[in-house]
């Protein structure tokens, strides 16, 4: 299951709606919402609601260098918007689940 959830992911946005009592994790690309489910139920101890899934693709890099222009381009990734149920949360920090 730890193959399945990378990180967790700590932007504006993310710790704007985990006051909603939910929280983005990034996924393998190939991962299914029940795997996920299944993995925030396993690491953490918690009940997810509602999983929702996000493919985004990756950016084309270019840098000039001695050989000269070099093009490259990101990997995809793929992000997992989680919604708890009441009372539960996950500390993102220590990495630790519990319920209130």
């Amino acid at each position: 299951m730890i193959t399945v959830l990378r990180k967790p992911l700590i932007t504006e946005k993310a710790t704007k709606i985990g006051h909603q009592n939910q929280y983005v994790f990034e996924v393998a690309p190939d991962a299914n919402k029940l795997q996920i489910r299944q993995a925030i139920k396993q690491m953490f101890d918690v009940d997810a609601v509602s999983v929702r899934t996000v493919r985004t693709k990756g950016k084309v890099k270019t840098r000039m260098t001695r050989q000269g222009m070099q093009v490259g381009k990101t990997n995809l990734k793929k992000k997992a918007y989680v919604t708890l149920k009441e009372g539960q949360t996950i500390d993102i920090v220590s990495g630790g689940g519990n319920e209130e």
